[in-house]
């Protein structure tokens, strides 16, 4: 983004000559629009967790987060959660919701609308939920332990997309594309079963209120009903309603995110012809028409993921991090982890059940009569299967889901925070041995294009 884009904001602070606006304002938000942006935020966050998890303050680290919030209307207190589960709950809700938006915009106006464009990459997604989930099934095969079994099939969007745009041009754009909706895929599975494997006692009169919300819901897009007040307090009610029904509340997030129209209200070429033949001297209100017409020619759901995505993926992940990368790594807790099944299974799974399984996947598509993009070889398949394998925020909340015991919660997170360090080491090494004398990215078509953009 160079400065000459600031032109148009002499009047504010950021536009302007100042010393403070040239070399910190504007490089930082620079920095926000770059996609390694969120994950090196990510990794501070996670940083910070163990410095602090492993500090002379340990003890206020992990007494902070588990402060319980009860908030009460008269006689009845609101379901009672701790900080911790105030995040993992409540703002990864939020997450989810925008992890819902990017599906549906995907399915209806993005690469997931071509089947045959996107059969490839869910094939290889399908290698990389199943591998790594059988591979972790071999060292742990009964138990509690088994309950980990998914910990591994999850890819974090934001981890593998900003290792991947470390490399530049050295990944063709393809490439790229093709991990961005394997990524996506990937999503749909570890929300899948979430919501099956990892649904606790269900309360069916809370079930069906939200069910039945959600009907509402559909209905009054349907109806064109645009107030977006009505659908921010259904949607919370949704939101509660699912948490209290023993689903996971993050499944509300997600299938509001579904519900959201992915179609302008009002077609983009007619509303830039109305606003292209609007009189000189408007009055206030012609103005507020045009502004009307030109958001409305844009999909709901694009628009709640612009404004969302940098909430989310600067503020609500980071402080998810902070919330639960925090091990106390002792002496004994490491000697554990290293002797763990649970651990080195995550490991295994992550590390080599991830790349395995999408490059075999994506050949047995190959057998099946499925053509590799091209200017694409086996070993970027490769380097996008260990992208693939940095699991670390669902997987992270996966962990929570699947263990009661801290200990072993622990003793899993050693292994995610491990295996997605290795991944991304294997991803940037993989990837810049296999793009050595690259041209640069590929064409892409203008629809591809829109998605990396948008990515």
């Amino acid at each position: 983004m160079a400065d000459s884009d600031y032109l148009y904001q002499r009047e504010t602070f950021v536009g302007g000559e100042s010393r403070l606006a040239r070399y910190v304002a504007r490089p930082i938000l620079k920095f926000i629009h770059r996609e390694v942006a969120s994950s090196v935020l990510l990794l501070l966050a996670t940083a910070a967790a163990l410095i602090w998890a492993n500090s002379r303050w340990s003890d206020g680290y992990f007494e902070f987060w588990h402060t319980y919030i009860d908030l009460a209307i008269g006689t009845y207190h609101l379901h009672p959660l701790t900080l911790e589960e105030f995040v993992n709950d409540g703002l990864m809700a939020l997450f989810f919701f925008v992890v819902g938006l990017e599906i549906k915009r995907e399915l209806v106006t993005g690469h997931l609308a071509n089947v045959r464009a996107a059969m490839l990459p869910a094939i290889a997604a399908v290698g990389g939920m199943v591998v790594p989930a059988l591979l972790y099934f071999a060292l742990n095969p009964s138990g509690d332990a088994a309950a980990g079994w998914a910990m591994p099939m999850a890819t974090d969007i934001a981890f593998a997309v900003g290792i991947v745009s470390l490399l530049g041009s050295r990944v063709p754009a393809m490439l790229k594309l093709f991990l961005l909706t394997l990524a996506i895929v990937d999503d749909i599975g570890a929300i899948a079963v979430i919501a099956i494997f990892y649904t606790g006692d269900l309360d069916f009169r809370w079930l069906g209120l939200a069910v039945g919300l959600l009907v509402v819901i559909r209905v009054l897009t349907v109806l064109k009903v645009w107030a977006i007040e009505v659908y921010v307090v259904l949607g919370f009610v949704v939101w509660f309603a699912t948490l209290e029904s023993g689903v996971h509340a993050t499944i509300a997030g997600v299938a509001l995110g579904l519900l959201a129209p992915a179609k302008p209200l009002l077609d983009r070429k007619k509303a830039q012809d109305v606003v292209d033949h609007l009189p000189d001297g408007l009055s206030v209100e012609q103005v507020h028409q045009a502004s009307f017409l030109v958001q409305e020619s844009v999909p709901m759901t694009e628009r709640l993921e612009a404004t969302l995505h940098p909430f989310t993926a600067f503020l609500i992940v980071p402080v998810f991090a902070l919330a639960n990368a925090g091990v106390k790594l002792s002496g004994d807790t490491v000697a554990d982890a290293l002797g763990s099944p649970i651990t080195w299974g995550v490991i295994l799974g992550l590390v080599v059940g991830k790349p395995v399984g999408i490059t075999l996947f994506t050949w047995l598509a190959m057998r099946l009569g499925f053509e590799l993009p091209d200017g694409l070889n086996w070993p970027q398949f490769v380097g996008a299967g260990f992208a693939a394998g940095i699991g670390f925020t669902v997987s992270i909340l996966i962990s929570g889901l699947a263990f009661e015991d801290a200990g072993v919660t622990d003793l899993a997170k050693i292994g995610i925070l491990v295996a997605s360090l290795a991944a991304a080491a294997g991803a940037l090494a993989v990837l810049w041995w296999a793009g050595r004398g690259a041209p640069g990215d590929q064409t892409l078509n203008p629809a591809e294009s829109e998605a990396l953009d948008e990515s």
